[in-house]
């Protein structure tokens, strides 16, 4: 069942996870104004929603995103969203992890909206680049700062000066890719990896994904007093309550993200 839907993005909610699907399979999924609205819009109400812990992003028709529409661009559409950038996501993407379920092409912008998510299942025919410098462009959408940060620093350096394709084979090898699957099943291997996630309590997920991103320029003097007044909340939340609880009685917990 569609929770929400438009022209070009639609979001399913089921058990906790909230699917997110950019649908203009005709334009290889190429972001424009729309999509970037729709996913902005799609992540403020999953973000709000006590029914869902984990989000996944996705393509519909057999590719993830062909990345910025140029199309849009020489026309004067920008795909942007206000207050999140590029895609509707990657200058503030969820509060709530989010994975990343690629089939098909994840190049350019698509490639960027992947290195907003927190965990990324691919296709083994998947294939990501950083072409933008063959168009007279550069990756200013977040891939020339997070992609430095999670693969080792000359990989980095090859896939954005080069703009080739990298296989996602190559990418799970440096660490970039949780899991490869077989042509047309990543969006199931990343609905059964995002329902493991689902299991955690929502407070504790949004708090543990916000320190490992926000802790990465903490010094060491101050990442546990910082840390702490990320996690202190938690500790005297509902949930915590119902966690321990569950334990004790052996039973699984009821969450309900207060």
């Amino acid at each position: 069942m569609s929770d929400a839907a438009s022209a070009a993005v639609s979001t399913e909610v089921d058990q906790g996870v909230a699917v997110i699907t950019i649908n203009r399979p005709q334009a290889r999924n190429a972001v424009n104004g729309e999509v970037a609205r729709g996913i902005a819009a799609a992540l403020e109400d999953c973000d709000s929603r006590a029914d869902v812990g984990v989000l996944v992003l996705t393509g519909g028709g057999g590719t993830f995103s062909a990345g910025m529409d140029l199309k849009g661009f020489l026309a004067g559409d920008a795909p942007m969203a206000a207050g999140r950038g590029f895609g509707g996501i990657v200058e503030k993407p969820p509060a709530k992890p989010i994975i990343a379920a690629v089939e098909g092409y994840a190049l350019a912008g698509g490639f960027e909206l992947v290195l907003a998510c927190d965990l990324v299942v691919a296709s083994e025919e998947a294939k990501f680049g950083l072409p933008e410098v063959r168009r007279g462009l550069v990756a200013g959408a977040g891939g020339l700062l997070r992609l430095p940060k999670r693969i080792p620093y000359h990989l980095a350096m090859e896939i954005a000066l080069t703009g080739e394709h990298f296989s996602a084979a190559r990418l799970a090898a440096a660490g970039l890719v949780n899991k490869l699957v077989p042509a047309g099943e990543a969006l199931a291997a990343a609905k059964e990896l995002a329902a493991k996630v689902a299991l955690g309590g929502p407070l504790a997920l949004a708090a543990t994904k916000r320190v490992i991103v926000e802790s990465a320029d903490w010094s060491a003097a101050e990442a546990f007093g910082r840390q702490g007044e990320i996690i202190t909340p938690v500790f005297g939340s509902k949930d915590a309550m119902e966690g321990a609880m569950a334990f004790a009685e052996k039973r699984p917990p009821v969450w309900r993200g207060e």
